[in-house]
């Protein structure tokens, strides 16, 4: 990946004009080559690899507990509640971005990266001790609490450290981080489940947060380490946003349930859930998110519109595979692998400076990509497909999602202060995470709904006389109207940019 070579401040140095005094307003301007380094030039380079060695461990985990996922609910006989193992994760980070950026903005990035990379590693500890899907899907909950600080804390930390000419090439390196990941964590991850057991796959990954932790922190503490702004340390937390922070998170989870239990009775958490999330949606978010207001409103948006509509199909993907054309776990999760070094090769795209005055175009192409992959992901519920279809759909949704994820994050930290950083971050995160919830909400409600929880019991062995493991219409409902969320998502992309009047 050109993106993270030496050489691209080489490259820069025979572009950048002559020094000049201008360069007084930039922290790193006493160090002679800062205005021309790469994310690899001797100022960065312990910061980035650090940083990208947590994303690199955040990206091993997905893979690899998305590929032992539906073998974990099987074994717990938790396949109706599959959609919460994942839900619960976004669920409970939705609280912890909030606290991430109040924390980040008020004492710097270090501290909240660090207790989350712990929190992160105790929730899969639980997770792969659990005796019960509930059990499990608390530690799920735990490592949520884990993955919202770290994620918001990565964010102020790049927009903290690194000029805006070089933000677009650290967030490209987040999604090359993702390609060795998604190419041996299914394989490695399969054979452990099929060998040892799924167990396996959640309480061997926590050995792996030493590394970060060695690479990350020293380098954070040297660069980005206290407040933007040290007026801001004395300021006490805003309490109104941790209620706010509260009340999604509580009002997430209670659709989730709702979605799951499909009865009358579910209609009260589900207004309950209702009448929380929509003060804490217009009072964490910026104003104009929800009608697509022009410029960071819709950022934010987009940025949940996007993840959200692609995660939700994403997560039935390997349960599709294995239920329905019989693919072990590990064939199931290399299905999706491919995607690893397609999304890395979008974000790549979006970060070439010439790319840079065609970005909104980039974004609507890359929704539109993301859309087609989920609509076509389902046709291999038809048995003359070949499997391989959805790895190829997956591939090119997986480009178009490499090109918008990295854009959402470069316009928002060039549309935010730097004292603003952590409480915009966190609001990006926030959509993203509360879509994943709402949308998997949903599509777990229409998968059991449509007679999904006996796939996991066909696949038992336990199906009552009649009884059949082969629901496609629960897959279908769940892939179809995400592919209809994304495609609403391409409008969106067209209002990020202000238009000069």
């Amino acid at each position: 990946m050109t993106a993270l070579e030496p050489r691209d401040g080489a490259d820069a140095a025979h572009l950048a004009p002559p020094a000049t005094d201008d360069h007084s307003s930039d922290p790193l301007s006493d160090l002679p080559l800062a205005a021309v380094e790469g994310v690899l030039g001797r100022t960065y380079r312990a910061l980035s690899i650090g940083i990208v060695s947590v994303v690199f461990l955040i990206a091993f985990e997905a893979t690899a507990v998305g590929t032992a996922m539906p073998v974990a609910a099987r074994e717990l006989n938790g396949i109706p509640l599959y959609a919460f193992a994942f839900s619960a994760y976004f669920t409970t980070s939705l609280f912890a971005m909030v606290l991430s950026g109040q924390w980040a903005d008020r004492r710097g990035p270090l501290q909240p990266l660090a207790t989350g990379i712990t929190a992160f590693g105790v929730g899969l500890l639980l997770s792969g001790a659990a005796t019960s899907m509930w059990v499990f899907i608390a530690g799920r909950a735990v490592q949520g609490l884990g993955g919202g600080l770290v994620i918001v804390a990565l964010y102020v930390v790049i927009g903290r450290a690194y000029p805006e000419r070089i933000r677009p090439a650290i967030l490209a390196a987040f999604a090359a981080s993702w390609v060795i990941p998604s190419v041996v964590g299914p394989l490695a991850s399969g054979t452990v489940t099929e060998q040892l057991g799924w167990r396996w796959v959640f309480v061997g990954i926590p050995a792996l947060i030493v590394i970060p932790l060695a690479l990350a922190l020293p380098a954070i503490r040297r660069t980005a380490s206290g407040p933007a702004d040290p007026a801001a340390a004395d300021e006490p937390y805003d309490r109104r946003r941790i209620r706010l922070a509260l009340g999604i998170s509580a009002g997430a989870g209670l659709l989730q349930y709702a979605g799951q239990e499909l009865n009358w009775l579910a209609l009260l958490p589900a207004a309950l859930g209702v009448a929380l999330l929509v003060p804490a949606v217009r009072g964490l978010l910026p104003t104009g998110t929800v009608r697509a207001g022009r410029g960071l409103p819709s950022v934010v948006l987009l940025r949940g519109v996007a993840a959200g509509s692609f995660i939700a199909a994403e997560s039935f993907v390997p349960l599709m595979l294995v239920t329905q054309r019989g693919l072990s776990p590990t064939m199931a999760g290399l299905s999706l692998a491919v995607g690893g070094a397609t999304w890395a090769l979008g974000s790549f795209v979006q970060s070439r400076p010439r790319m840079e005055p065609h970005r909104e175009r980039l974004m609507v192409s890359g929704m539109v990509l993301v859309a087609a992959s989920i609509a076509v992901a389902p046709s291999v519920l038809i048995e003359g497909v070949p499997v391989w279809i959805v790895a190829v759909a997956w591939a090119f949704g997986c480009f178009g999602m490499g090109m918008v994820i990295a854009s959402t994050s470069v316009l928002l930290l060039k549309l935010s202060a730097p004292e603003e950083a952590g409480s915009n971050s966190a609001a990006l995160q926030i959509s993203d995470g509360l879509s994943n919830v709402l949308l998997l909400a949903a599509g777990g409600a229409a998968f059991a709904a449509l007679g999904g929880g006996a796939v996991g019991a066909a696949a038992h062995g336990a199906v009552e006389a009649g009884a059949s493991g082969s629901h496609p219409g629960a897959f279908a409902a769940v892939f179809l109207p995400m592919a209809g969320v994304a495609l609403v998502g391409a409008w969106v992309a067209t209002r990020v940019v202000v238009r000069e009047k």
